[in-house]
């Protein structure tokens, strides 16, 4: 997916670099690890198990990762599922009648349910895993990514699915909705937002992505795999329209190496960055202003921070 074509970009970018590919799955880890190495043997590649929905995983991860490293320059949050997805063909046959079936393609804007359920700690597993998860090993990062010489990052992959009509303060799990992926999705623009404002002057900055539309293991579940052979051949003239249909993963982690290249403090901190293709397969990347109200975010901020001390105490035997 595009967590691969990530690390393989970045390494052409700068070989020096050290990789460390988080992963919930020993053997793909190590799988990945030795797909980067055959085609960049000489680059500095480890890896640490954690799984983002599995918050005693978290802590345990965390703190590997402060015995092995003395800082962290760059901390990309791309883990994310989408559980049982389904596909509103009537919302979608309404779009076509109304002419708004373009954007709910770009968007899958009323196009996409999910059906959650609840992780081994009680909470929903979407907001865990694309959300809280993060949240959680990035609090526990805290003494890896803040004073150091240079500014750190935190680089998280959103969606153009991210609604606010998906997201409600009093439901911030989403345990009573069913787009719980464009909730958490939301819920992480918002997060990335009040993160700078607490953390910017202690040389930590935050950034969001979309992708656009990839065609990765989570995308070939919304449909069977015949209907998306079939569909492939429009999906690349959709493009010539449809600057968000990325497709490939490498094309997709496009706006997560642009970041890679860019000075933090001059990026505009309210802006998510997406990976977009020209119709003959040019990448690029689109800057678009997000539609999040900062007082939110902090009332969001407040709630994780509350979520995250029970957490913390369910688990203090894993602190330090």
């Amino acid at each position: 997916g595009v967590g691969l074509a990530l690390c393989q970009r970045l390494l052409e970018e700068d070989g020096r670099i050290h990789l460390c590919i988080a992963c919930r799955n020993v053997q793909k880890s190590e799988a990945t690890r030795d797909l980067i190495l055959a085609t960049h043997p000489a680059a500095q590649v480890s890896t640490v198990e954690v799984d983002l929905g599995n918050l005693a995983s978290v802590l345990r991860a965390a703190q590997e990762l402060r015995c092995r490293f003395q800082r962290l320059d760059f901390v990309y949050l791309n883990a994310g599922i989408m559980p049982n997805p389904q596909v509103n063909f009537k919302a979608l046959w309404h779009g076509l009648l109304t002419g708004k079936v373009l954007h709910m393609l770009t968007t899958a804007e009323g196009m996409m349910t999910q059906t959650d359920r609840l992780t081994g700690d009680g909470l929903q597993e979407v907001f865990t895993t694309n959300l809280f998860g993060h949240f959680i090993l990035v609090r526990q990062l805290q003494s890896l990514l803040c004073g150091n010489e240079k500014p750190s990052r935190l680089i998280w992959t959103s969606s153009s699915n991210a609604r606010e009509s998906a997201f409600s303060l009093s439901d911030y799990q989403h345990a009573k909705g069913q787009e719980s992926y464009s909730s958490s999705k939301y819920a992480t623009d918002l997060t990335s937002v009040i993160l700078n404002r607490k953390f910017n002057n202690q040389g930590l900055y935050s950034s969001v992505v979309c992708p656009g539309l990839v065609m990765t293991n989570m995308t070939y579940r919304i449909l069977p795999v015949f209907l998306w052979k079939l569909l492939m051949p429009i999906m690349w003239l959709i493009r010539f329209f449809a600057k968000t249909y990325t497709l490939t993963p490498y094309n997709g982690a496009e706006a997560h190496v642009w970041l890679f290249k860019q000075k933090p403090e001059y990026l505009d901190l309210l802006v998510k960055y997406h990976s977009c293709t020209t119709g003959l397969g040019r990448c690029y990347v689109e800057p678009r202003k997000m539609d999040v109200d900062e007082d939110t975010a902090e009332k969001l901020y407040q709630k994780l921070l509350e979520l995250e001390k029970q957490i913390l105490e369910k688990y203090s035997e894993l602190l330090d």
